[in-house]
């Protein structure tokens, strides 16, 4: 009961701060699009988009953490937490290609060069999208980070793009209104770029979980030492990891005395479980085949 009443929770808190970032998503979207075609700025307009497509990876957060969050069954029996893995791997296949999208529209005006003066309304609505993006990006962030999402951690970075974006129609609006007409189209091509990157970094990082890539270095050294440390392993190997949506699952190949009851080696298991849990900041799954030491291995252990 525990296990589902935290899963709610971890749910609850994806769920309501995706509805915030949808909220913020719409008003800037409408904002920014309305006023670069007012004032004919291709950077505000495709900044306005850029924030339009949130909405988008917002809707796919809010099924996948859905997903993501249902227990074990027959058909899964590792849980649904690769669903994460997948739709964060949609979010960043989006931005690339709308980045490129964005990149041929700004490269096509530039080569036609066409000048453009927007005016005061862009670099105002610019600056109102940075704040606003950069704020739902931190708070995205940490509770991405507390619940360990990758999906909602890529939309984060989604937010942290889109701000960057305007930071950088910001940048164009002020050179066109400094009489520089070429500031909006290099504009839009930067935020171009910084989509197709962001895009990019997401789906390389999503790629390597779905090629049963090991977790982080540092995990594995904290697990390494638990169990270097523990006396009554005489030798371990095989330790493997890996990541399942915001869970890690390990599993390694202990030796022991071969005279431990197996009540006692039992025992020993859960206590490394344990230990492993408590070390490591994410939910863990720890899988233990317990074998017995050789006499070797048994002189060499109690002489250490």
């Amino acid at each position: 009961m525990e296990e589902i009443a935290s899963r709610e929770i971890v749910r609850k808190r994806i769920r309501n701060v995706t509805l915030w970032g949808m909220a913020v998503n719409i008003f800037l979207a409408l904002a920014k699009v309305a006023g670069g075609l007012a004032v004919t700025s291709l950077a505000l307009v495709a900044d306005g988009m850029h924030s339009l497509t949130d909405l988008v990876t917002d809707a796919a957060v809010l099924i996948s953490s859905r997903a993501a969050r249902r227990p074990p069954d027959r058909n899964h029996p590792y849980g649904h937490g690769k669903f994460e893995t997948v739709s964060a791997q949609l979010i960043g296949l989006l931005l690339f290609i709308i980045g490129v999208g964005f990149g041929w529209s700004s490269i096509k005006a530039l080569l036609g060069q066409e000048k453009m003066f927007p005016g005061p309304l862009v670099v105002l609505l610019a600056f109102l999208s940075l704040l606003a993006k950069e704020i739902t990006f931190q708070v995205t962030r940490r509770v991405a980070r507390d619940t360990h999402s990758a999906s909602l951690y890529a939309n984060a970075w989604h937010h942290r793009s889109d701000a960057l974006s305007s930071l950088a129609v910001l940048f164009g609006g002020v050179a066109s209104i400094l009489g520089f007409g070429y500031g909006d189209q290099i504009a839009g091509l930067v935020v171009a770029i910084m989509i197709m990157a962001v895009g990019a970094r997401i789906i390389f990082d999503n790629l390597k979980e779905l090629s049963e890539h090991a977790i982080d270095e540092d995990m594995v050294k904290t697990v390494a030492e638990l169990l270097t440390e523990n006396r009554d392993i005489c030798h371990w190997h095989k330790l493997r990891t890996r990541k399942i949506g915001a869970e890690i699952v390990i599993d390694v190949h202990i030796h022991v005395d071969p005279e431990l009851t197996v009540r006692e080696s039992h025992a020993l298991t859960l206590d490394i479980e344990e230990a492993i849990a408590n070390n490591l900041s994410q939910p863990v799954t720890t899988l233990v085949h317990v074998e017995p030491c050789t006499d070797e291995e048994m002189r060499r252990h109690f002489e250490k």
